[in-house]
């Protein structure tokens, strides 16, 4: 039975490629399972062999933290450039969602907060 290596769950595909490649770049026996139509299932990366864990996980370490460090140089770029988009300017750009959402946190809280304050009125 295969080992799980990496969730593809929210991972951008460009890094799930890169992933593919530096596994069968070091002759690491993989396969991939998927969610699913409803979403029930475990998308990711699997390894075949479990005694390549220890060397895999190693070669994964290494990979998320050069890639950490590109993203964030890559970010530090945008923000100098001005290119990195602010709350509010996400906000103007989806200002439908961005009420929806605000409005989702109020009713969350009120829910969450209204049997304490029910508790005080007693």
């Amino acid at each position: 039975m295969g080992q799980l290596l990496f969730k593809l769950n929210q991972v951008p595909e460009d890094e799930a490629q890169e992933v593919r490649q530096l596994l069968a770049d070091h002759d690491f026996a993989t396969y991939e399972t998927h969610a699913g139509f409803w979403g029930l299932g475990v998308s990711a990366i699997w390894l075949k062999d479990r005694d390549q864990l220890p060397e895999a996980k190693a070669l994964m370490a290494d990979y998320q933290a050069r890639r950490l460090e590109h993203q964030r140089t890559l970010r530090e770029e945008r923000e100098a450039a001005g290119e990195q988009p602010t709350l509010w300017q996400r906000a103007a750009a989806a200002p439908l969602r961005f009420a929806a959402l605000v409005i989702a946190i109020g009713v969350i809280l009120t829910l969450s907060i209204l049997p304490f304050v029910a508790l005080i009125g007693q």
